[in-house]
């Protein structure tokens, strides 16, 4: 269970339990700069702040949804850049928001027909179910 510290900072393991990624993502995620580098306590240790969870929350929705890495490393590296990237960052979430959307859709036609295929086959149970209480 997370215990924010005093400075309301967290450990790694209790950003882990919080995030759903593992203490060795997230010094993969800080090493590659998809995370900026973590301040440090008086011990060495990571202390992760309100606005590294909220970034890394960001992060795995971009992850859900199908983002590669690289495209993940290209929004970090514009938003680093502060204001001056808004249009590019606005582009590059406009282009993954299209593929998002496309993907969706086709999901959504597979699973129509997969409720076809479903309300077929339940009807041929019906079917089957009333020839043999005839046959009783």
């Amino acid at each position: 269970m997370a215990t924010e510290r005093i400075d309301g900072t967290l450990t790694i393991a209790e950003t882990s339990e919080l995030t759903g990624l593992s203490p060795s993502t997230l010094r993969y995620y800080e090493r590659i700069g998809l995370i900026d580098s973590v301040e440090r306590g008086p011990d060495g240790r990571r202390r992760y702040q309100a606005a590294d969870l909220a970034w890394m929350a960001f992060l795995l929705r971009l992850r859900t949804t199908g983002m590669p890495i690289q495209g993940m490393l290209a929004f970090a590296e514009l938003r680093r850049g502060g204001d001056a990237t808004v249009r590019a960052r606005l582009e590059l979430l406009g282009r993954h928001q299209a593929q998002v959307r496309k993907q969706y859709e086709a999901v959504m036609r597979s699973l129509d027909a997969i409720d076809d295929k479903i309300a077929h086959y339940e009807r041929l149970v019906e079917e089957q179910d009333g020839d043999s209480g005839r046959q009783a």
